[in-house]
């Protein structure tokens, strides 16, 4: 078998003290496919001289700012230059650097929303028509075995007709009012001009949005939402709930909030059909309940080689049953699919890894939710994101 060169990327964003910036490159090196070889950490200097040299980057390769990454790395040559940008900024950054980077030929990996709006992002989407590189975007828990194991047991009718979705995702971290205290990541979160028209939503609600038309395999059509900000003067929405409609006929809840005092990283799910119901929680993330109707409870666990499996659940296990697999590895298992899709040649979508019709379907999202958030007519349709 012939030697497999890593995959040469970069990283914008992500210096010292930023959370995701780590756990992308943790990721990265999971399975030893990527090297990091270049970076624009942060816009101040010493943070990202520091950040650098703890990852070992070259200071030539050591970038002031994404423009310059950009058109040094372009220059360089085929077998140097970085092959792949991994975008861990604030979100009025995701939109501007991923077309660039894309116009430049660089392979994209972004996080979470695209973009701050819905147009911005469909500008984005007609560049992808336009070009061979590939575009992901960072739904780590997309990445989680139980959670293909859970859509499987949809697809094959285990479940019967869908009826019923709830989804949640509480967290308690912005009880208090941390950006008031000068907390970086409270205070880009909390500020319209960085995150977008929403906070709570923006941030976790597109998680539990993505965990829901994922699994379920149907599109969320309609929403009623309430969206409020508890914290006094804080900009942005830090809490809310919405009920909704899918294409399928399914009526759901759900509810994502960043003052929930004591919780953690609560993303929950449970769906049900005719003949039953399934639940899985982030938490607990090997663990799928099965509930038949009329029989007794079941419980799928994951694990290589574990009984019950279907083979997308399966090939993202990494150790046998018994030996926890977490949240590191489901973003890994991203950056694994990844891998596969550019030796591969795809273009547009790596397979396995979502793009941008989640893309897409995330910023309808908070868009639709913000505005029925204003609202007093409540019910409003999400618009369609397909292309064409």
């Amino acid at each position: 078998m012939a030697k497999l060169a890593k995959i040469r990327f970069g990283m914008i964003g992500g210096g010292e003290g930023a959370f995701i910036g780590a756990v992308h490159r943790h990721a990265a090196a999971l399975d030893g496919q990527y090297e990091l070889v270049c970076g624009a950490f942060s816009r101040d200097a010493t943070n990202n001289q520091s950040t650098g040299d703890a990852m070992g980057i070259d200071d030539s390769r050591l970038y002031s700012s994404w423009q310059q990454l950009l058109q040094v790395e372009a220059s360089l040559p085929a077998d140097q230059r970085m092959e792949m940008l991994v975008i861990v900024t604030p979100n009025q950054l995701h939109v501007p650097i991923s077309r660039a980077a894309i116009t430049a030929g660089f392979h994209v990996f972004c996080e979470k929303p695209a973009g701050i709006s819905l147009n911005e992002t469909q500008a984005l989407a007609a560049d992808l028509t336009n070009t061979d590189r590939l575009y992901g975007l960072a739904h780590t828990y997309l990445g989680y075995p139980m959670v293909w194991q859970a859509r499987q047991l949809v697809q094959s009718g285990e479940l019967g007709t869908l009826r019923k979705i709830f989804v949640e995702y509480p967290q308690g971290w912005l009880t208090e009012d941390l950006e008031a205290a000068s907390n970086k990541q409270a205070s880009w979160r909390t500020d319209p001009s960085q995150a977008g028209n929403s906070g709570c939503m923006a941030d976790i609600g597109t998680h539990a949005f993505g965990l829901a038309e994922f699994i379920s395999q149907q599109q969320i059509t309609e929403i009623c939402a309430e969206l409020k900000s508890h914290v006094s003067g804080r900009r942005l929405d830090d809490d809310g709930a919405a009920l909704f409609r899918t294409n399928g006929g399914a009526s759901g809840v759900l509810i994502a909030s960043q003052i929930c005092a004591g919780e953690e990283n609560a993303l929950k799910i449970r769906l049900y059909g005719d003949k039953g119901g399934l639940e899985w929680q982030q938490m607990e993330p090997n663990t799928i309940i099965l509930r038949p109707h009329g029989a007794p409870v079941k419980v799928l666990r994951a694990g290589r080689g574990q009984p019950g499996l279907g083979i997308e659940a399966l090939r993202r296990c990494r150790l046998p049953a018994g030996h926890p697999e977490g949240y590191l590895e489901a973003m890994a298992n991203l950056y694994s699919d990844f891998a596969v899709a550019i030796r591969r040649g795809e273009r547009g979508t790596p397979t396995g890894v979502p793009g941008i019709a989640a893309g897409l379907r995330g910023m309808a999202f908070i868009d639709t939710i913000s505005s029925s958030g204003q609202s007093e007519a409540k019910w409003l349709q999400i618009p369609n994101t397909s292309q064409a």
